[in-house]
């Protein structure tokens, strides 16, 4: 454990930081609560790279932070040799505080290491970054995004050279590198425009836009429908004041979508984003503004992305004609499901389509997908592990990924990205909008559609939080109980078969036979009952939370409904 008292000692001390920072580290003074908090030990690099709150400290986002996980990261690119350090990295950001002073830190650092940089000269979706790191052939990337988390927040992704964020053993290099670096003496820089002066940072800007654009216009299966219904189709966008404003909005127009009406007041770049309380998508309550635009226009869909411009949600009318959630597992098998049909039609199927979904994604997507000839393969939660997947099936010719998606809003379409890409998802959903305009139903409608055709399945997602210091120790004391003694049945229900992902096993919970699963090395635990139910636990990797997932079915919408109730209740025992 950091001596977080000498840790501060040495900051207000460090040359490296300037005469605002003391003096924010001068205010806590006397405050060891804050003290502590920042300085306790550093923050932690995972598979995700680094999040945390912008403030002056080790355990905080800043600069020096930035910097020195860039020199981490160096340090793992010049291992690979000069070809990699020539190949470089691709830099991005997205519109929170501080991300071009992260984005420009971590350029002067990686310039120094001798490893050349292509920086967006502007904020930029994520896919694209993904996208530029393939285009460009490069050995890793950069993006400073949090996401969609609230706006005291950034973050620092890392990617590798095929587009999609590190693997585990790659982000764990990585930190095993950071403990042998010291933050202020540690880290190589060189002056930005000294970096551009000597060719070791390029710009990116519109070109890399336009590549990016042509490859995701590429991706319409269906013009007729749109030109069909074009005069009275009406749509609402809002980008939640981020890195989706421009790009979005020129596929949708591309598209030949012509009533489109973006939420003027959240068009704005800013990364205080100061019409909402969350920035997120997956709430509702976010869309308030977009509802109110819709109402005037008399539209019947709206569509927002988040931030980063790499997760999608949409609203569409109810029965009763008031705008209601679709959630990321409703859109993604209707995605899916239009998916199949439109690529049919234009005749874009590869012969041997697959499909994949995390392993608390609906079971509802596994039905689609397989009663229409597509294989579905399950993979841990997170692109990167759906990535490889991808890369693997196709590497050896066993099929295409034509569809990729998790339940958190996130969609992975097309082979030139390889994370999950709000742009090219805006543009599919609406496709699928109009396709369903032309058969005169909204997206509501649809969905009522597939739930009558595939089965009346249903989700929901619990989030047991446990903050503090002693929260890490209450989820690790949950999971272990849930081990040692699990439960043989779950509100009154048979658990048929036990899944463990740590080690890999599958329990027969009748026979007691044990037999070995593809997927394993993940914290997660699964349960599926007699009644077909699934329910999944598993700590969150970025927030100190359990999530516990209900994957259902019922005979109709009330079985359905009534089937979450009584599991939902289960739940809440679990922190009694």
């Amino acid at each position: 454990m950091l001596d977080y008292k000498k840790e501060y000692e040495r900051w207000l001390a460090s040359d490296a930081l300037s005469a605002d920072e003391k003096a924010e580290l001068k205010s806590i003074a006397g405050d060891e609560i804050e003290i502590e908090s920042r300085f306790y030990g550093p923050l932690e690099f995972g598979t995700a790279g680094l999040r945390g709150t912008m403030k002056v400290g080790l355990h905080q986002m800043n600069v020096h932070v930035i910097r020195w996980a860039t020199q981490g990261f160096a340090d793992v690119i010049a291992a690979e040799g000069d070809g990699a350090k020539k190949k470089g990295v691709a830099i991005c950001m997205d519109c929170r505080a501080h991300s071009m002073d992260f984005a420009r830190a971590a350029a002067e650092v990686c310039a120094a290491n001798g490893i050349r940089v292509r920086m967006f000269e502007s904020l930029r979706p994520t896919p694209e970054l993904s996208f530029a790191v393939r285009y460009y052939g490069c050995q890793a990337g950069i993006n400073v995004t949090a996401s969609h988390n609230p706006k005291e927040y950034n973050g620092y992704k890392v990617y590798w050279a095929d587009g999609a964020q590190l693997p585990p053993q790659h982000a764990a290099a990585i930190a095993q590198r950071l403990e042998k670096i010291d933050i202020f003496t540690g880290v190589k820089r060189m002056a930005f425009d000294d970096a551009v002066k000597a060719g070791l940072i390029t710009l990116l800007g519109e070109e890399t836009d336009k590549m990016f654009m042509a490859n995701v216009m590429a991706m319409v299966n269906d013009r007729s429908s749109i030109a069909q219904v074009a005069n009275t189709f009406k749509m609402v966008y809002t980008p939640f004041h981020g890195c989706g404003w421009k790009l979005v909005p020129e596929a949708l127009r591309g598209l030949g979508v012509k009533n489109l009406y973006c939420v003027e007041q959240q068009m704005v770049l800013d990364g205080t984003f100061p019409t909402v309380a969350s920035p997120n998508p997956e709430n509702p309550e976010g869309f308030y503004l977009a509802i109110e635009l819709a109402d005037k226009v008399g539209a019947d869909f709206i569509l927002g992305t988040d931030p980063d411009s790499d997760r999608v949600g949409i609203m569409v009318r109810g029965a009763d004609g008031k705008f209601i959630p679709v959630t990321g597992n409703q859109t993604g098998v209707l995605l899916l499901d239009y998916l199949i049909g439109a690529m049919r039609r234009a005749g874009k199927m590869p012969a041997k389509p697959y499909f994949l979904k995390t392993i608390v994604t609906t079971e509802m997507a596994r039905k689609v997908a397989e009663s229409n000839g597509v294989t579905c393969c399950d993979t841990f939660t997170g692109f990167k592990f759906m990535a490889e997947k991808k890369n693997a099936l196709e590497a050896a010719g066993e099929g295409h990924v034509i569809m990729s998606y998790e339940e958190s809003y996130g969609y992975m379409l097309g082979d030139y990205v390889r994370d999950k890409d709000a742009v090219t998802a805006s543009l599919l959903i609406t496709e699928m909008a109009a396709w369903y305009a032309t058969k005169g139903m909204t997206l509501y409608d649809a969905i009522q559609a597939l739930y009558e055709k595939y089965g009346w399945y249903g989700e929901k997602t619990h989030n047991l939080v446990m903050p503090g210091l002693d929260g890490l120790e209450k989820m690790a004391a949950l999971m272990k109980r849930l081990r040692t003694a699990p439960p043989a049945d779950i509100a009154g229900v048979t658990v048929v078969t036990r899944k463990d992902y740590q080690d890999g096993t599958a329990t027969d919970c009748a026979t007691g036979r044990m037999t070995a699963m593809e997927l394993k090395g993940s914290n997660v635990l699964r349960y599926e009952l007699a009644d077909g139910t699934t329910i999944l636990v598993r700590p969150s990797g970025t927030e100190p939370k359990i999530k516990v997932y209900i994957l259902t079915k019922g005979a109709d919408a009330a079985d359905r409904d009534a089937n979450i109730e009584k599991y939902s209740a289960w739940v809440k025992t679990l922190t009694e």
